[in-house]
């Protein structure tokens, strides 16, 4: 152990393949031997494995010298390093892209560590005898999992190895896999949609169209009120979950049959999914409500505590509560969403072209989003690298009432704003007994995510050519 640099402080090298570290690990040592952290979350979240996970500690003993194994490719993350001995290590990157076929080779010993990401071949042989081979996994082997072999003698990877392959130690397994030309690329993790056609889902589907790495489900095809609604869904394939399904008929919530499904798809669901998530390291994208809130604060925070008035708000604020619990996590929490299908500036159009003068409620305040922004927003989150959490999403513009969106519609459509009347909610809902309680204020604080670099655009303008697309043929 002499040979070990005992004064070496932690740090971290890059790599030529992308996502792969190599560490430099101190160890402690004395006449008794020698002690090393060799995996420690907080101190290495820095160089960029802020939430690996490691669920199993393997240890591969090989006796001689010359020991060769690999070069194999997991769809999972790995921590290596050695307690005894050393090896030298060789990666190919057989990720589909263009580092496909990159080459990384390096020597590891007990001050030496690498993190190696999914899809990433792996390969060392032993350059002493009684070497000791430690690797952390995040995720279970499994006999349904994908994995990827690349030969160790492959001409074009021309991996250099100290001891001939002529000469080790090399099981046939490994002498007969194929050659770098006739590997398939391991695919990465796949984007699951759910809810894909309601009005957010809509908006996804035509946001994603054409990304072969995006699956949809529909309502119909995936029914969160059932008792067990992901049973067919193998979570390992997905590097990550929007869930743009949910039970949104807020005054029908307010009935014993309402208040099952809408408990059924925006809380438990929810919670089962968060499980998963948590499971596979998967991101989950939960999109929330300004229902989650009783309206007394005029501006809602991220940070707000919860305070829903009715069923509706109640099982949001619990699905947020349970998307919340995975380490991977966006809440995007909305207001008055519009989008394609039915909502109320799709009503006041429709009233509006029948020349019909509504009476709509005037004490009621926020801002409208449309679902485009909002899923652009959610887009953006996931290809920034945002921090996780909660952030609030609506078009940004003055805050209005639902009366002064109704004028809107009609001015914009060449009726006269004063077509519409504004009324208090209270007597709007007087002779509606079985009305849901609503929120007086859902306007949002939108700073955080516009410090992210996503600036909503105004909901005026939005409207404009939300309404001018419907008379478009």
């Amino acid at each position: 152990m002499n040979s070990l640099e005992f004064s070496k402080p932690l740090g971290s090298r890059p790599t030529p393949i992308p996502g792969m570290v190599l560490f430099d690990l101190p160890v402690h040592g004395d006449n008794r031997g020698w002690f090393k952290e060799n995996w420690q979350r907080e101190k290495m979240a820095g160089p960029g494995l802020p939430d690996f996970g490691p669920v199993q500690n393997n240890i591969s003993f090989n006796e001689t010298a010359g020991t060769t194994r690999g070069i194999h490719a997991e769809p999972w993350d790995k921590f290596i390093s050695v307690a005894t001995g050393s090896v030298f290590g060789a990666w190919v990157d057989l990720r589909e892209g263009d580092t496909f076929g990159t080459v990384f080779t390096a020597v590891i010993d007990p001050s030496t560590a690498i993190f190696v990401p999914a899809g990433v071949g792996n390969a060392f042989q032993t350059l002493q005898d009684n070497t000791a081979y430690t690797y952390l996994v995040n995720a279970h082997w499994s006999t349904e999992a994908t994995y990827t072999f690349l030969n160790l003698a492959d001409e074009t990877a021309a991996i250099a190895w100290p001891i001939p392959l002529e000469v080790a130690e090399v099981s046939e397994k490994d002498r007969a896999h194929p050659r770098l030309a006739d590997v398939e690329p391991m695919r990465g993790k796949r984007t699951l949609i759910l809810g894909a056609n309601g009005q957010l889902g809509r908006a996804l589907e035509k946001l994603y169209r054409g990304d072969a790495d995006v699956d949809f489900r529909t309502r119909r095809e995936l029914d969160l009120a059932a008792p067990e609604p992901f049973a067919g869904i193998d979570f390992s394939r997905y590097a990550t979950v929007i869930n743009a399904a949910a039970y949104t008929s807020v005054d029908a919530a307010e009935t014993p049959a309402g208040r099952a499904a809408a408990w059924a798809v925006n809380a438990t669901a929810v919670a089962t999914l968060a499980r998963a998530c948590t499971v596979h390291r998967t991101t989950l994208v939960q999109v929330s409500s300004d229902y989650v809130f009783d309206g007394t604060i005029e501006v809602h925070e991220e940070d707000e505590p919860l305070s829903p008035l009715g069923v509706y708000g109640q099982s949001k604020a619990a699905g947020d509560t349970a998307a919340a619990t995975t380490p991977r996590h966006y809440i995007l929490r909305t207001s008055w969403v519009i989008g394609e299908g039915s909502n109320f500036v799709a009503t006041m159009a429709n009233l509006a072209g029948r020349n019909i003068r509504p009476a709509v409620v005037n004490d009621q305040y926020g801002r409208l989003t449309f679902t485009e922004d909002l899923a652009a927003a959610i887009h953006h989150l996931l290809t920034t690298g945002a921090p996780f959490g909660t952030y609030n999403i609506s078009n940004t513009g003055p805050v209005q009432t639902w009366a002064d969106i109704a004028g809107d519609v009609y001015e914009l459509l060449g009726r006269p704003r004063d077509h519409v009347t504004g009324i208090p909610a209270a007597e709007y809902f007087a002779d509606k007994p079985d009305t849901a309680p609503r929120p007086t204020h859902s306007s949002l604080n939108l700073t955080k995510l516009q410090d992210t670099g996503f600036m909503p655009p105004p909901a005026r303008e939005r409207l404009a050519q939300y309404l001018s697309a419907r008379r478009e043929p």
